[in-house]
């Protein structure tokens, strides 16, 4: 069963390794629990009052209301496919009330903070501080993912075009404009890359490589955003979506129209947007207390 599942999810739903490994991690987990509590080895054999029980048990160790919603989401979706393969009668997920989750608006930085990460902050005037510029200013005008980010490819970047070609999540190709800017400091990267590793064996397809000529992995690029970051801001998160929530929130904020935003950053629905138009409405307050005799 778990292998149908997990071949199911790989090949037809494609989605990404990362999602796959996650999936299969949650399914192992509720199989170990339900095995251990109540001595079942089939899904099949599983009730309502189990799934509720292992939630519990969740909540007890800890968990956060998100961490059991994704844990809940995957084991909903292993018993739809148990369903559609005709392999189970009753789907014992089905209506399993899950613990309010508390929706903390994305971190994003702030224009002035922007313009100092790319203004004043200084980056050194070799390899790899181009390489580091290059790879902040792409997640800032862009709004890629890490994974998209990592996986790009030299052949991805249209410079005549000022256009980059992304493979997002499920496979799924978007092409994305360039500023003037990017396209500019692209070009000085990929003609210092070609003279950092004239002499070196490298996986010569992706566009940024580390030290060593390998494929980027993430917590090389966590790396380099949380120490430009740090620089500039005092909040506690530094990460890569840090500054693909400023980009998105920064367009929205500068007037741009929400169904547009969501096709830059490769959201499958506008409600994964829509959380974006949150800070722009905090904005607005504080600037109606600010402005307004009244308020």
């Amino acid at each position: 069963m778990k292998n149908k599942f997990y071949n199911y999810i790989q090949f037809q739903k494609r989605l990404s390794p990362h999602s796959v490994i996650a999936y299969q991690n949650d399914v192992n987990q509720f199989q170990q629990y339900i095995h251990y509590q109540y001595g079942l080895t089939n899904f099949n054999e599983v009730k309502y009052t189990f799934v509720r029980s292992w939630i519990v048990s969740l909540m007890e160790k800890g968990l956060s209301a998100k961490s059991i919603h994704r844990k809940i989401s995957s084991i909903k979706a292993l018993y739809k496919f148990l369903r559609k393969e005709g392999l189970i009668d009753v789907n014992p997920v089905e209506k399993v009330n899950l613990p309010k989750v508390s929706h903390d608006l994305p971190v994003f930085l702030t224009e002035n903070q922007t313009n100092d990460l790319f203004d004043r902050v200084e980056f050194f005037d070799d390899y790899y501080g181009k390489r580091d510029k290059t790879i902040l200013l792409l997640f800032y005008s862009t709004g890629i993912r890490l994974s998209e980010l990592i996986s790009l490819n030299e052949s991805d970047v249209d410079i005549c075009g000022q256009a980059i070609k992304v493979l997002g999540k499920r496979k799924k190709q978007r092409i994305i404009p360039i500023t003037k800017e990017l396209e500019i400091i692209l070009e000085e990267f990929i003609a210092l890359k070609k003279l950092r590793f004239l002499n070196v064996e490298k996986d010569e397809s992706y566009l940024f490589l580390t030290d060593k000529g390998k494929k980027l992995y993430p917590n090389y690029v966590y790396r380099i955003v949380k120490k430009y970051l740090g620089v500039v801001s005092t909040n506690k998160k530094k990460s890569p979506h840090v500054l693909r929530h400023t980009f998105a929130t920064h367009m929205l904020d500068n007037g741009a129209e929400l169904n547009a935003v969501k096709e830059l950053l490769g959201h499958a629905n506008l409600s994964a947007t829509q959380v974006y138009t949150h800070n722009t409405v905090e904005k607005l307050k504080s600037i109606y207390k600010q402005a307004h005799p009244k308020a």
